[in-house]
């Protein structure tokens, strides 16, 4: 049955950044409701920018579909077999494929509609226990809802926003009928509130939402439940292919939970067992497969799990399906962290590898290990939290036996642009003699503990190995992969390497006809980009596409999945990122210009310059302005000149500096115009304000000849 949610008219939860104009690119703001219950049909309304003729919405999951009713609103069914979790969804229309906003799915729950008024005691409105609620926030007032519960019974409530994308920094309040508040929370899961109450006496309750500043119309998943709910996990790393035992730690398991000695909120937690196993492909490919999309690890959407390999997992406890908190997968054998381990006295032995779960129990616990290599050489140490959604900001200590400090390592991780992959993780290096005894030394920065301090400690021979995510940066909002025709579009990437550096080389996959996109080397350890190309003939498409990334450390051949990221707002400070499963691509209407070196491929010396004509196709008759030609994301060690390439003519000429310490060997580069361009999107208006469109080559290859190669 089609349900009807009626979406009041409300402001964009995003604006538009004026920094810079281009072509039209669709964005995606909200999605209304948040997400459904599987088995449901459910009317869906998205709201954006450029959203000219968006007839099509996309899902992640074959089990979701859309059609279009009228307007900016949809059909959505939802297939019974359809997992919990939570799904993204694009918009599709004239200018191509949005960005994704999120979409949950929801198993076992009856999920209603929030209606108003509902803004006091009086007016509340009146859900059972196990109820969804999708709702928006108002505007200087609170959003209430009364339910009835049994003496000790025990009800958690969630609301879920910023998980799913929304802007709303919920504040959550429970009461008695009486009007005494007896649970109250703001930040649990990033900025998402949780409350666990352990009902004293029959009767009524009710619950207060606000967002933290009262603002109006932020969209919101209110979950109600005496189900069984799944905090965490131990141990939070397993070997891979290998049957693991974990212990579940959660609230109302029922028979099967026992009381454990944790508690949060005052309240204890219970646990029990389940077994997982982590497919091979994690670690050969280099994945981290979520059946939740990982945003509530911090109070902003980070790429925290961009440089993790693991998985999360579906477990069925008293007939209720659990997603499980992220969990890293080792080659090497997981090792349980042993209290008392507080002193250096007691400290926990490992034998290296080493692959440890740990946990600080308490405030002010630090956890002291020792080590004692047999082999000298260079260590990798890297200890996990926010990667695995544990709450601590770890640091981690290493000394040798006579108390010297070796090293100290704290957060790491690239922040470029919109991507934000720096982390309170520790990640570093170590050089470590052999038969030498060291003690390594763990404790959350503000020795805080507790149940969900939870780390993974990681100390093994550094070896080569890398992470690569891609993200599209061009435009200073949400966009999607959008190309126009005869024209070029391209994706950053964001490279995290271990161990000695190798070249890595990207090459897609799955792409339509008449759209290209040259396989590129990559020579910085930290970003670079990969140019997508759609020839004049290309047909209008949408479609998902692959980028595959390789390298070789010897005759060793490395794979990795190129991970896809969205930037998930607007605002440029501080960054917002979070992963995709899937990386679309549409090709739309016609590019204004195209620009291509006369040489695809040149070589120069380390230390030289090199002189390059670059050339300028242009498709639209009324297109006669210069063109600023400048650097994409070169290297650092290769530089260029901005040049301009003069109104009406058809080619220049660029320099490109090599840098006397460039490595030898292929670099894939390219370069952007910036040009004003007569534009209007209305095709009738014979009216065409200037617009500032910036378009990348096509890319082309330098080989360097490096001092070393010369002299040989």
């Amino acid at each position: 049955m089609l349900r009807v949610f009626p979406l009041a008219l409300l402001p964009l939860l995003m604006l538009a950044l004026a920094a810079s104009a281009d072509l039209p690119s669709i964005r995606m703001d909200r999605i209304y409701p948040l997400g459904a219950a599987a088995g449901s049909t459910i009317e869906v309304e998205v709201q954006g920018a450029e959203f000219e003729e968006v007839r099509e919405l996309k899902f992640d999951h074959p089990g979701i579909k859309a059609e279009w009713l009228k307007d900016k609103k949809f059909k959505v069914a939802v297939d019974t077999g359809v997992p919990a979790g939570s799904y993204d969804c694009w918009a599709v229309g004239r200018f191509g494929v949005s960005n994704p906003r999120l979409f949950a799915i929801s198993r076992g729950f009856k999920e209603v509609d929030e209606k108003e008024p509902n803004d006091d005691d009086a007016t509340a409105q009146v859900v059972e226990i196990n109820t969804i609620i999708n709702g928006t926030s108002d505007n200087s007032k609170e959003d209430i809802f009364k339910f009835a519960a049994k003496k000790n019974q025990r009800v958690t409530i969630a609301c879920n926003a910023a998980r799913l994308d929304s802007q709303l920094d919920a504040v959550l309040v429970v009461y008695s009928k009486s009007g005494k508040p007896i649970a109250s929370n703001g930040d649990y899961d990033g900025r998402d509130p949780f409350v666990d109450v352990l009902i004293s006496e029959d009767g009524d309750y009710f619950i207060h939402l606000s967002d933290l500043s009262f603002k109006g119309g932020l969209p919101y998943r209110l979950v109600i439940s005496d189900k069984p709910q799944l905090e965490n996990v131990s141990p939070r790393a397993v070997k891979s292919d290998t049957d693991a035992e974990i212990v579940l730690l959660g609230r109302n398991f029922g028979p099967n939970g026992t009381e454990s000695k944790w508690t949060i909120q005052d309240l204890a937690l219970q646990e029990t067992k389940a077994k997982v196993r982590a497919t091979k492909d994690i670690l050969s490919l280099g994945k981290y497969k979520f059946l939740e999309h990982p945003t509530s690890h911090t109070v902003l959407p980070t790429a925290a799990t961009c440089t993790l390999d693991g998985f999360q997992d579906a477990l069925v406890v008293n007939n209720s399906t659990l997603i499980t908190t992220p969990i890293l997968v080792s080659p090497n054998d997981v090792t349980l962290e042993t209290e008392p381990n507080d002193t250096l006295q007691q400290a926990q032995k490992l034998t290296l590898p080493a692959v440890v779960s740990g946990r600080f129990d308490r405030e002010r616990d630090g956890d002291w290990y020792l080590i004692e290599p047999t082999e000298t050489g260079v260590y990798s140490i890297e200890v996990y939290s926010e990667r695995i959604a544990g709450r601590a900001d770890p640091y981690v200590l290493i000394q040798d036996e006579k108390g010297n400090k070796v090293v100290e390592l704290d957060d790491f991780g690239h922040r470029l642009n919109a991507f934000d992959g720096h982390l309170r993780d520790p990640s570093g290096i170590a050089n470590l003699n052999a038969k030498m005894k060291y003690h390594v030394f763990v404790q959350d920065r503000y020795r805080r503990g507790g149940a969900r301090f939870q780390y993974v400690l990681a100390i093994n021979k550094q070896e080569f190995e890398f992470h690569i995510a891609s993200m599209h940066s061009a435009n200073p909002g949400p966009a999607g992969l959008n190309i126009y025709r005869g024209g070029s579009a391209y994706l950053n990437f964001v490279i995290h390497q271990r161990g000695p550096t190798s070249p890595i080389t990207v090459r897609a996959e799955n792409l339509p006809p008449g759209v290209t996109a040259q396989d590129v080397v990559l020579r910085d350890n930290s970003k670079g980009v990969i140019v997508f190309h759609a020839d004049k003939e290309a047909k209008e498409i949408t479609v998902p596409i692959k980028l595959v990334a390789s390298s070789k450390r010897g005759e060793v051949l490395f794979e990795r999945e190129v991970r896809p990221y969205t930037r998930v707002s607007s605002d440029a400070n501080p960054a917002s990122s979070r992963p995709m499963r899937t990386q679309w691509l549409a090709v739309r209407e016609a590019a204004p210009f195209a620009l291509a070196m006369e040489k695809s491929k040149v070589e120069v010396d380390a230390g030289q310059k090199v002189e390059m004509k670059v050339k300028i196709e242009r498709h639209w008759p009324d297109f006669k302005s210069q063109v600023t030609l400048q650097a994409l994301e070169f290297p650092s060690n290769i530089k260029m000149t901005n040049v301009v390439l003069p109104a009406d003519k058809t080619e220049a000429m660029v320099t490109i500096e090599v840098q006397a310490n460039a490595a030898g060997g292929e670099y894939t580069l390219a370069i952007s115009g910036q040009a004003q361009v007569p534009y209007n999107k209305v095709k009738t208006e014979t009216t065409k304000p200037n617009t500032l469109v910036t378009q990348p080559s096509k890319p082309f290859t330098i080989i360097v000849k490096a001092k070393e190669e010369k002299k040989k």
